[in-house]
């Protein structure tokens, strides 16, 4: 078990904090399932106003669920469909205020308002994507898009196949 203790007030500090967490607690294991289950559990713990946050994994030219925290998620996104297959098929982060105003969205769980899904990209190829989701519209900002980008670097290299 580890004893981590994160308090910062400032967003920019808290996503350097859990960035730090996640590299420490990720280096050096190769199995990269841990890794996101980990991930996902510091994000839970220590992000605000989440009702969902954990990866989507890319098996076969489609996203199928990986490790999480929150409500049971949808199982498979075909790649162009919703905000985690959009993120997915254009590689770029997806910072929707409104769910419900983006073209498309999948509903796993009615009560998500906002949404942020950042790609994970190793060689110029998504491997996965982060997905935070949040019963407040408006929840994400861009620190939070930033923070999320530099987690997603990070495991880039510690989740999925090693090539």
């Amino acid at each position: 078990m580890h004893d981590i203790r994160i308090a910062a007030a400032d967003p920019e500090e808290l996503y350097r904090d859990l960035l730090g967490t996640i590299d420490a607690l990720t280096a050096g294991e190769p199995d990269g399932v841990a890794n996101m289950a980990n991930a996902a559990a510091v994000l839970w713990q220590y992000l605000p106003d989440l009702n969902w946050v954990g990866f989507y994994r890319m098996v076969d030219g489609e996203l199928v669920l990986g490790p999480f925290q929150g409500k049971a998620a949808c199982i498979r996104i075909p790649l162009g469909r919703g905000v985690c297959g959009t993120a997915a098929a254009t590689a770029r982060t997806q910072l929707v205020p409104d769910v419900h105003a983006f073209p498309g969205h999948i509903a796993c769980d009615v009560a998500s308002r906002a949404e942020l899904v950042v790609p994970v990209v190793r060689g110029g190829v998504v491997i996965a994507v982060l997905d935070l989701d949040s019963p407040v519209p408006g929840r994400f900002e861009a620190v939070d898009a930033a923070g999320c980008e530099a987690i997603a670097a990070l495991l880039a290299s510690r989740i999925g196949e090693r090539r």
